[in-house]
């Protein structure tokens, strides 16, 4: 077993090395500034409209935003909810954590960058699936980068040789998230969850190993207990994901942000040097690093990057597999909830975590460097243990517990529509049985190589989703240009809503329920 998992990390270090190399980084954020010059900064000039129509929303009474109109779909709220389940995890703590110690402090205003143009990646990636989407033979919602690569990019520009490279494209996709849903949604998730709970509830329990092998039976009954979680909700499909994740998104997002709020105002003498930091080693190597443009590039750049794009996913096409499934009848309208979930899962709970990491003493913040040999994975813990004692430990385990399932969650919906897409509906009860299978794997594997696998399979979803959407930005550009006349400049013309000519009048007649 030893020997199998070395190979695994070689291959997956050349693998890792290639996908976020300068090349896929240039991709990633190119696509984002593309994105963001293109709709005239939409992120910024339309602020106040996608925050009415989104969040704001859903305190407006008999909004539309959670109300749901058909059965075989989820609310817009729903959907937000969904996605964050998926996005708001282990990324959000002990990937901010890791690469504070791994890149220093800089790597913060890198994830800033990936978020602020990611906003527009998103919002493109939805809009897209809205408008490539179709019903699947159960009456449901389906889209994604699969429909938008096979459907736009091999139909739209009229060559034949585009067809059936964008087939391949939308197969090579799906085979990613498929893999990716269960590395960075499931296996880096539950490796999270473990190793916080045993720091948090088992430190001076000790079942030792399972004889002859390295699997402790600690993690491995926290895994058993996890699995039997997973299958009752998973089973029950994308509508008993969304109940679930509305509830407990919302609940626990504000309950870690009010946490960090408060260490944060114990420190506010920190708030100048941290900032401060921030900016200073975003372009200057930390100590820890040792001098040359090449280290920070390769350091922080990419760690701010990285786990920026593993928080909020935004580039590699996969929230969109499930903001496909709802109600709503306007792409751009879906496109400003991708927007929000950037925002609200990078900007607020990601800079909680830094806030926290960098006010609390753990990062010398004059040299940027570590204070000790710190652990990532359980940084975050530790400073709420200092400020709240054991309590505070228990609630970042739990907090942790929470995020990352609800992660799990969301990502089995992810991968079962690529599946669906390759196999059809029948395909989707094996896949099933086989992610709900490997939550007990992601328990007692080691988790560095869980992690960097994660890395590897998100670099290879990106690939072929970019591709689709820098390829597709004339419609984007088009569909947004007719929302913005219409709905904001006021002008009488026909809506742009879809792909296809029976669902754009299907939808049509149902608008004004949007």
């Amino acid at each position: 077993m030893e020997a199998f998992l070395n190979w695994v990390k070689t291959v997956n270090d050349a693998v890792n090395g290639a996908v976020w190399g300068l090349p896929g980084l240039i991709l990633l954020i190119g696509t984002g500034i593309l994105l963001t010059v293109g709709t005239k900064v939409f992120q910024i000039s339309h602020l106040g409209h996608w925050w009415k129509n989104t969040i704001a929303g859903v305190f407006k009474k008999n909004s539309n935003a959670t109300r749901k109109t058909d059965r075989k779909t989820i609310s817009q709220f729903q959907a937000l909810c969904a996605a964050l389940a998926a996005t708001v995890g282990t990324g959000n703590i002990a990937g901010v954590a890791a690469a504070i110690v791994t890149g220093g402090p800089g790597a913060v205003f890198w994830m800033w960058v990936a978020a602020f143009f990611g906003m527009m990646t998103n919002f493109s990636e939805n809009l897209l699936g809205i408008y490539y989407r179709r019903r699947n033979k159960d009456g449901e919602w389906s889209g994604g980068p699969m429909y938008y690569l096979r459907d736009g990019l091999g139909k739209r520009y009229g060559k034949k040789w585009l067809s059936p490279v964008s087939k391949v494209l939308a197969v090579l996709f799906c085979c990613f998230a498929i893999l990716a849903s269960f590395g960075i949604g499931n296996m880096a998730q539950i490796n999270k969850i473990v190793l916080n709970m045993d720091a948090a509830f088992f430190q001076n329990v000790s079942l030792g190993n399972i004889p002859n092998t390295e699997i402790n039976i600690i993690h491995l009954i926290i895994g058993i207990g996890l699995l039997i979680i997973g299958a009752l909700i998973i089973i029950g499909g994308l509508q008993r994901i969304a109940r679930v994740a509305e509830i407990v998104v919302p609940f626990m997002a504000v309950a870690y942000v009010i946490g960090s709020l408060i260490i944060f105002g114990i420190n506010i003498k920190q708030v100048g040097p941290m900032f401060v930091s921030i900016f200073k080693f975003a372009f200057t190597p930390a100590a820890m690093l040792g001098g040359g443009i090449g280290v920070l590039i390769k350091k922080t750049m990419t760690q701010g990057f990285k786990r920026g794009v593993f928080s909020n996913e935004a580039g590699l096409g996969s929230s969109v597999l499930v903001h496909s499934s709802s109600n709503v009848k306007e792409p751009v309208k879906q496109g400003m909830w991708g927007i929000f979930e950037v925002f609200f899962d990078t900007f607020v709970v990601c800079t909680m975590t830094a806030v926290v990491v960098l006010s609390t003493g753990y990062i010398d913040l004059a040299t940027g460097s570590p204070v000790g040999d710190l652990n990532g994975d359980t940084l975050v813990s530790q400073a709420f243990g200092q400020y709240f004692g054991a309590p505070g430990t228990w609630f970042v385990a739990i907090a942790m517990l929470f995020f990352a399932f609800t992660t799990v969650l969301g990502w089995s919906q992810y991968g079962s529509k690529a599946v669906e897409y390759l196999f059809g509906t029948t395909g989707v009860k094996v896949y099933k049985f086989i992610f709900v299978a490997m939550i007990v794997s992601g328990a007692v594997m080691e988790g560095g190589l869980a992690w960097d696998l994660s890395d590897t399979f998100n670099g290879l979803m990106m690939i072929p989703n970019l591709i689709g959407v820098v390829s597709l930005l004339p419609l984007v550009l088009k569909v947004t240009k007719n929302y913005v006349d219409r709905k904001i400049k006021g002008k009488d013309i026909a809506p742009m809503l879809s792909y296809d000519d029976a669902i754009q009048a299907e939808t049509a007649q149902h608008l004004d329920e949007d």
